[in-house]
């Protein structure tokens, strides 16, 4: 069996979701603030998700994860497979989301990171919020959406951007700048076999909360 070390309201529900829509069993295991939580020692960066696979190799990366699960379990269609016309839109897009948009939280989860003196906090959350928003108008711009982000099909990238529009500065502002991911997303909220999942791990109230990456 699988195990996930994830939170909630964290990017490891996007893997979680993956993972149910791919009918895959895991062990969940939920990071901690103690110094000696267990997923410390198993990711050194103490950051989630990060996936132990049965063998015991080690799995970190949200994309990454969520493309190996794709692959691992092609049968539930989480993604255009190799040849097909979308992949390349498809690795496109997860590493945009990754690089562009999920990269940026590490700092508004903790402004400090990079802030000199509390007096920056505000210009630095400000001006990542606008970075943010930008990236996601430029998604919207070049997709050409369906039901889904690449069609009638809900892949992994469809589960990416559901859980990283509800991190700062949310998903009011999402759908100002995204409209038609914004209908996307929604679906995705919807969607009655992630209904327990949602309800659990990322229930909509939290949505204003910092992220923990």
């Amino acid at each position: 069996m699988l195990t996930v070390y994830g939170e909630r309201g964290s990017g490891s529900v996007a893997v979680e979701a993956a993972l149910t829509l791919a009918g895959v069993p895991f062990r969940l295991v939920e990071r901690t603030a103690e110094a000696d939580d267990e997923t410390g020692r198993v990711n050194p960066l103490r950051q989630v998700p990060a996936v132990v696979l049965p063998a015991g190799e080690l799995l970190t990366e949200s994309a990454a994860i969520l493309i190996w699960i794709a692959e691992r379990y092609a049968s539930a269609r989480l993604a255009p497979p190799p040849g097909d016309l979308q992949r390349g839109q498809f690795l496109r897009w997860m590493s945009f989301v990754a690089a562009e948009i999920y990269a940026l939280f590490w700092v508004r989860d903790d402004i400090t990171r990079l802030a000199a003196d509390p007096s920056h906090e505000p210009v630095l959350r400000a001006r990542t919020a606008d970075r943010i928003a930008f990236c996601w108008r430029m998604m919207e711009a070049q997709l050409e959406s369906g039901r889904y982000l690449l069609g009638d099909t809900l892949s992994v990238l469809d589960l990416y951007v559901t859980v990283v529009s509800r991190w700062e500065p949310g998903r009011k502002r999402f759908y100002s700048e995204a409209p038609r991911m914004g209908e996307v997303v929604r679906r995705v909220d919807a969607e009655p076999r992630l209904a327990a999942l949602w309800a659990e791990r990322f229930p909509m109230e939290m949505d204003t909360d910092p992220v923990r990456l």
